[in-house]
């Protein structure tokens, strides 16, 4: 039997411009660079994390 995580797809909604460091390294950290783009990662805790340190530019949907 074949287990599959569990995925995110995270966009970018706002720049990082003028955010605080450590809420512009989470987006980094999720592999974000660019306002509107999007990717997908594995849910795990970390992910989370860093996900609600930036909750407030993020668009999150889960899959």
């Amino acid at each position: 039997m074949v287990m599959t995580a569990k995925q995110m797809k995270i966009t970018l909604k706002k720049s990082i411009y003028g955010q605080l460091a450590n809420v512009a390294q989470s987006v980094r950290g999720l592999g974000l660079r660019k306002p509107h783009q999007t990717v997908v990662v594995v849910d795990t805790p970390e992910n989370r994390g860093l996900i609600r340190t930036a909750r407030h530019l993020l668009a999150v949907v889960e899959s």
